[in-house]
C-alpha cells in the first residue's frame, strides 16, 4: 500500500501537467476561430518571418527588464505588468468565447471586461495554486491562440527553433532562467503550473526555501512549456484548413500530430526532470512538436507549409 502511494505521490503529477498541456491546447483551438474571425491577430502579414524574430527580441527585453527590476527589489513593478498583460490576456478570452453565443456588442465586451478585472483581483488578492492553474489556463489558451492565428507556419517553425536554442542556453549556460524563475515565485503569478503533491498544499503559504536534499511539495511547469508548442497545433490547424481534408472532431490531422508529438516531447522532458535537475523544457517540448506535426502532414498527404 506505502510502495502504491508513493508512486502516486510520484507520478500523478506528471500525468497532471500532461493534461494540463492538453487542456490548453484543446481551449486554444476553440478560441482560435472566434478570436480570428474578430480579427485578433497580433500581426497584420501571418506569413513575415520577421514576426518571430521581432517576438524574439521582444522576449530578450522583457527578460532583460525583469532580471533588473529584481536585482533594484522593484519586484512590483514586474507585478503591475504581468498583471495588466493577465487582465488584457483574460478580455480576448472571454471575448471571442462569448462571441460564439452572440454577435459581439456592450453586453459582450460588458462581460469581458467585468470577467477580465474579477479575476485578476482574485489572482492579486488570493494567489492560491488552483486559481493560479486557472488563471494560467485561461491565460496560456488565449495567448496559444492568439499568436497561432497570427504566425502562419515557416514563422511559427522559426520562433520554435529559436525559443529551443535561447531555452536551452539560458537554463544550461547563462543560468538566468532558473535566476528568474526564483526571482519571480515570491510574487505568485500565473507564470507557472503549479501541482502539488498533496491536496492540502498552499502555494500562498510556501516560502520555496529548502534544505539540502529536501524536496519540494509541489511540481512547477513553466506558462511557457504549454504555450510555445500549442502555437504550432493552432497555426497548422488555421492555416492548413483548407489543404487537409483528413480531420477529427475539427482538429486537421497535422494539427493532431503536432498534439501528439508535444507529448512525446513531455513524456521524454519528464525522464530527465525526474533525476532532480533543473531542466530546460522547451527543446524537448518544441522538437516533439514539430516532429509530430511533420508525420501529421505525411499522414494528412497536404504541403508541409
Amino acid at each position: 500500500m506505502s510502495s502504491e502511494k508513493s508512486f502516486l505521490k510520484t507520478y500523478a503529477p506528471i500525468f497532471v501537467m500532461a493534461g494540463i498541456i492538453l487542456a490548453v491546447q484543446f481551449l486554444s483551438l476553440l478560441l482560435a476561430q472566434p478570436m480570428n474571425a474578430e480579427g485578433m491577430q497580433a500581426f497584420e502579414d501571418p506569413d513575415s518571418t520577421a514576426n518571430s524574430l521581432y517576438y524574439i527580441v521582444v522576449i530578450l527585453v522583457f527578460t532583460f527588464l525583469l532580471l533588473i527590476a529584481l536585482k533594484r527589489n522593484m519586484q512590483w513593478i514586474i507585478q503591475l505588468v504581468i498583471l495588466l498583460a493577465v487582465a488584457s490576456t483574460i478580455y480576448y478570452v472571454f471575448l471571442a468565447l462569448l462571441s460564439l453565443l452572440a454577435d459581439s456588442g456592450t453586453v459582450i465586451n460588458t462581460v469581458s471586461l467585468s470577467m477580465a478585472i474579477v479575476l485578476t483581483v482574485l489572482l492579486y488578492k488570493f494567489p492560491e495554486w488552483y486559481v493560479i492553474n486557472t488563471i494560467g489556463l485561461i491565460i496560456g489558451a488565449g495567448a496559444s491562440a492568439i499568436f497561432g492565428i497570427s504566425l502562419s507556419i515557416i514563422p511559427v517553425l522559426v520562433l520554435l527553433s529559436l525559443l529551443a536554442i535561447y531555452d536551452a542556453i539560458s537554463v544550461y549556460k547563462t543560468k538566468h532562467m532558473i535566476d528568474l524563475a526564483e526571482g519571480v515565485m515570491d510574487l505568485r503569478l500565473p507564470i507557472l503550473f503549479v501541482i502539488p503533491k498533496k491536496l492540502d498544499y498552499s502555494f500562498i503559504k510556501d516560502d520555496f526555501k529548502k534544505e539540502e536534499g529536501e524536496e519540494n511539495e509541489a511540481f512547477f511547469m513553466g506558462l511557457g512549456d504549454a504555450v510555445m508548442p500549442t502555437i504550432l497545433v493552432v497555426s497548422a490547424n488555421i492555416f492548413l484548413s483548407e489543404y487537409s481534408p483528413l480531420q477529427y472532431m475539427g482538429i486537421s490531422y497535422p494539427s493532431i500530430g503536432a498534439m501528439i508529438g508535444t507529448l512525446v516531447g513531455y513524456a521524454a522532458l519528464m525522464v530527465f526532470v525526474m533525476k532532480g535537475k533543473p531542466q530546460a523544457g522547451l527543446p524537448f517540448l518544441n522538437t516533439g512538436v514539430i516532429l509530430g506535426y511533420a508525420a501529421g502532414v505525411l499522414i494528412a498527404g497536404v504541403p508541409f507549409y
